[in-house]
């Protein structure tokens, strides 16, 4: 694959010259960032790459994201007891949901939010909170919102996807519940087929969330988190997830591509279905066509197989993620009617007892991070471009595999993996094989099996009963419901413990899985030398970023690589016994960015994690370094710690001081000068562990070099610099779409006289923002109890992040940075066009009055205030708009519900709108004639409702001529 260099700005604790492989076209992805050679002023950010974020392409062209106008109430609904027999008896009817599952509920002053939405990460931190989940209080929360379908999506298969819920959930579609959620990591597919109104009559949606239970012990955040979509597809179409094309490597070196589509019918009539599949090479072009059909009977399922054969191909890895794509059209009187597109690589994943993970017949190691879901400011409710954002800034530190601990990530996240070029493990969040949670671990590997970065699935992390009878049980038939969905990626589980128990799991995974315990790995391999081990977690150190000495009374930690947990080890110590044993596959360190949680090895006032690589708006530590140092062979890496800024008037008397500096480099050797005094020269012998110099401080430059052949290939400079005098912000990319979607992270830092950034800055910033919003804040601060969100957010240790989106003007995005006694800084982004995404219209707010009972034909009018007595479910039928009653005699029917208005309606009055009545009529409101139509024909009408509180009683008196339909043709509603 064709190369390019990208040399981009350095960071604060190194340098890093990068090439990295560009991408074809057909993946639509940016290459990583990287940090380029060193920068006098040290910004720990790379240089703006170029235009917007990029956007997946769509794979499932029968989707639309249903993300606008969500109407958001948190805390609890009470649900109020049924007053009398009659409502007793609806209550518990399909369609009659109460409270706030109901139609007629007054959301009216709930808030309107669009998704994705995570309410946790708005709250104030409290100590009186659960310390794991970041002291930030959960609870109950409401979703509402309404749905208007076309009648021309009648006899269609409908379906709504909620892609992740935190954390329980129930939802409800019309009044009856539907679904309900026992994860936040699984999606929540719900087939609204049968459920569904069409027309003028509207649907509406709700959802309770019981963000109170808890799957983890780190943040998890709450609410509607992942994308949400309205799904539309013909009755005989191909099932969400049903296209399985995972590509085989044969025993003759040649490749095929099987591929099984899974069909369903929800109509009425058997279908013949036709199925077109082509193979597609990484520039678009098609290489191989197939085709096959089946007969699919009314509300059954079937399968279609077929093979692709590739011939020649190249290869994806993660230094080449070349991506191929299968496409498949389902036909029906020789026109597409539904597609599928799925991405697909072809490599061959092998872990050898001997020699680790072979990857494409090469031994290679995995450079993992373990990472959690959640960023500064947003919470879990993680945008795709700052999700990509993310992971860029682990492939330019030379990571090349993630865990995803301890769930199912959005799959958004691994489309980029497979993009970027990461290898993946998947993991199952709850550790069951009851049939709930079995269909959980299903979901996931039906939904991820074709991703060519994932590599291995993990069924667990750290159980207690990981080395008793029972969990042995447990994993034997959760394995086996891998296999069945996956019959080439192994399976393995996390463990920390009772490996050598007479019963324990690594007897029944495909690969044994190391949590920690780095002291067993030649024990275990001597006792079982033809099983596979990997490290699935390891290190657990601790560093505060920007901070060089250890102050346990502020609960800061020193970024020199020292502290680990008693479980674990440094950075250094931990990747030296993985990379001296070839046996073991590799690592996962724990973790690559900090995340909000499980402030170990603190608690209050600490809110959030000190493990990351990177603290939790992706600003490096000196782990970062060291790890590109272990990880990149592509170009030569140095990194230099700490800053040089120590000046008199912060800590008297350091001048003349010994200092430790630390630097580590993958060169021969290393160069250490002070203001262009050589202080000494080591070689790199240790390319690990790096080398600690003691220099006497003297204000200046301090600059590492890292040297091949005697020759300067990198080098890291740092200088003391003056006082802050400015502001200034540097955004991720030089541009953002016009979609309404895209997302950047801007970093703000200050700046001296001359321009040069101020490590040592803590002071209070200030944001304006026009042709945009902030969706975050933060500064990588464990102990900092700021809001995330709003407007204000302090500098820590020079640096802070805003998390800007644009609107859906097209206009450019200006920021504003003001502090008291420095400059100013203002930042302009061009707006790249891009057409936004397809959204489901927002429904207006309305009341609708769906309801009514109806009488039998009178031949003459009747009395308004005719009713059907208390508990009688049989003498008048139960109807609601939109449905005339039958052609037939002449008389008065009288159409009747009571129903309570909304707030705004109560105190201010409102508006009672028929969209159509059939037959002459009168409106009697709370017995009161309150609007006449006298003609027959179909027509509208509006009635005032005066401001009152309380529920109201409605009758319709409806006159029917002699062979023709009269009634409630259209839906009725209040407006305020």
């Amino acid at each position: 694959m064709k190369r390019r260099e990208l040399l981009l700005r350095g960071a604060s604790t190194g340098a890093v010259a990068t090439l990295l492989p560009a991408f074809s076209p057909s993946t639509l992805a940016a290459p990583a960032p990287a940090f380029g050679p060193g920068m006098a002023d040290g910004l720990p950010m790379p240089a703006p790459l170029p235009g917007p974020s990029p956007r997946l392409p769509e794979t499932d062209p029968s989707r639309t994201l249903l993300e606008r106008g969500w109407r958001f109430h948190e805390g609890e609904v009470p649900v109020p007891e049924p007053t009398d027999h009659n409502a007793t008896y609806l209550s518990v009817k399909a369609g009659n949901a109460r409270g706030a599952a109901a139609l007629a509920f007054d959301d009216s002053d709930w808030q309107t939010v669009d998704l994705p939405h995570d309410w946790a990460i708005a709250q104030d931190v409290s100590e009186n909170a659960n310390v794991s989940q970041g002291y930030r209080p959960r609870g109950i929360g409401w979703y509402r919102r309404l749905l208007r379908l076309d009648e021309s999506q009648k006899g269609r298969r409908l379906e709504l996807h909620f892609d992740g819920i935190a954390t329980h959930a129930t939802i409800w579609i019309n009044g009856s519940e539907v679904a309900h959620s026992w994860s936040g990591y699984s999606s929540v597919i719900v087939d609204l087929t049968p459920f569904a109104r069409f027309g003028d009559e509207v649907n509406w949606i709700a959802v309770r969330v019981d963000a109170a239970a808890r799957e983890g012990w780190w943040y998890e955040g709450a609410g509607l988190y992942r994308h949400v979509w309205l799904v539309s597809r013909p009755a005989l179409s191909i099932e969400t997830d049903g296209l399985y094309c995972d590509p085989v490597h044969q025993d003759d070196g040649t490749w095929h591509v099987p591929v099984e589509v899974s069909l369903s019918n929800v109509g009425e009539d058997t279908g013949q279905a036709e199925i077109a599949a082509r193979l597609l090479d990484p520039e678009g072009r098609e290489i191989h066509r197939t085709r096959g059909s089946a007969a699919v009977a009314p509300l059954e399922q079937a399968k279609v197989t077929a093979q692709l054969a590739p011939g020649a191909v190249k290869l994806w890895s993660p230094d080449s993620p070349v991506l191929y794509s299968v496409e498949v059209d389902l036909l029906h009187e020789g026109q597409v009617v539904d597609t599928r597109r799925q991405f697909i690589g072809f490599r061959t994943v092998r872990f050898d007892p001997a020699r680790g993970m072979v990857l494409n017949g090469v031994e290679t190691k995995l450079k993992g991070v373990c990472i959690h879901q959640d960023h500064t400011g947003v919470g879990t409710a993680i945008p795709d471009a700052l999700a990509l954002w993310r992971l860029q800034r682990l492939k330019a530190m030379g990571c090349n595999a993630i865990r995803m601990s301890h769930n199912a990530p959005a799959k958004e996240v691994l489309d980029w993996c497979d993009r970027l070029g990461f290898v993946v493990m998947g993991e199952n969040r709850l550790f069951n094989p009851a049939p709930d949670y079995l269909a959980q671990l299903e979901w996931m590997v039906r939904r991820d099996r074709n991703h060519a970065s994932i590599v291995l699935w993990s069924v667990f992390n750290e159980e207690p009963m990981q080395g008793t009878h029972a969990g042995v049980e447990m994993v034997r038939r959760m394995r086996k419901a891998v296999h069945r969905l996956d019959t080439q990626r192994p399976v393995t589980a996390a463990m920390n413990g009772s490996f050598y128990n007479p019963e324990n799991v690594s007897t029944v995974v495909d690969v044994m899985g190391f949590n920690y315990y780095q002291g067993d790995y030649d024990k275990f391999h001597a006792l079982h030398p033809d099983k596979p081990i990997t490290s699935s977690e390891d290190t657990s150190a601790y560093e505060t970023r920007g901070a060089f000495e250890s102050i346990p009374a502020q609960q800061v930690i020193t970024s020199f690589d020292k502290e680990a947990a008693s479980w674990g080890a440094t950075h250094r110590e931990t990747w030296k016994m993985i990379a001296e044993r070839p046996f073991v596959a590799g690592g996962f360190v724990w973790t690559g960015f900090d995340y909000h949680g499980e402030p170990t090895p603190y608690a209050w006032p600490s809110t959030s994690s000190f493990f990351g690589i990177m603290d939790l708006c992706g600003f490096p530590k000196t782990a970062f370094g060291i790890h590109s140092a272990h990880w990149r062979d592509d170009a030569p890496v140095i990194w230099l710690a700490p800053h040089w800024t120590w000046p008199e008037y912060e800590r008297p008397g350091r001048e003349g001081q010994t200092l430790e500096v630390f630097a580590i480099t993958n060169a021969e050797a290393i160069e250490l000068r002070l203001n262009g005094e050589v202080i000494e020269r080591v070689p790199a012998a240790h390319r690990i562990m790096g080398h600690t110099f003691q220099v006497p401080y003297r204000p200046g430059r301090i600059e590492a070099l890292a040297l091949r052949g005697g020759k300067v290939v990198a080098r890291a400079v740092h200088e003391t610099v003056g006082a802050p005098v400015a502001l200034r912000l540097t955004p991720a990319r030089q541009a953002l779409a016009s979609d309404g979607e895209d997302v950047q992270a801007i970093t703000v830092d200050c700046v001296d006289a001359r321009g040069r950034h101020v490590p040592t800055a803590n002071l209070p910033v200030e944001f304006a923002i026009s042709g945009g919003h902030i969706i975050g804040l933060g500064n990588g601060n464990p102990n900092d109890h700021a809001s995330e969100k709003g407007s204000k957010r302090a500098l820590f240790n020079g640096l802070a992040q805003v998390i800007v989106q644009g609107d859906a003007s097209g206009q450019r995005l200006t920021l504003e940075a003001s502090a008291g006694g420095l400059r100013s800084a203002r930042l302009s982004l061009a707006r790249a066009p891009r057409k936004p995404r397809a959204q489901v219209p927002v429904v207006p707010a309305e009341m609708a009055i769906t309801d009514w009972r109806r009488s039998a034909l009178f031949p003459q009018k009747p009395d308004p205030a005719l009713a059907p007595v208390d508990g009688d479910n049989n003498s008048w039928d139960f109807v609601r708009p939109g449905v005339a009653a039958p052609a037939g005699s002449a008389g008065w029917r009288s159409y009747r519900t009571r129903f309570t208005p909304w707030k705004k309606v109560a105190a201010e009055g409102g508006t009672l709108h028929f969209a159509g009545i059939a037959g002459a009529a009168e409106i009697w409101l709370d017995g009161k004639l309150a609007a006449r139509k006298t003609d027959a024909a179909p027509a509208a009408l509006t009635a005032a409702i005066p401001p009152g509180p309380g529920p109201r009683t409605l009758a319709v008196l409806v006159a029917a001529t002699e062979g023709n339909p009269s009634g409630l043709v259209g839906r009725v509603y209040v407006t305020p």
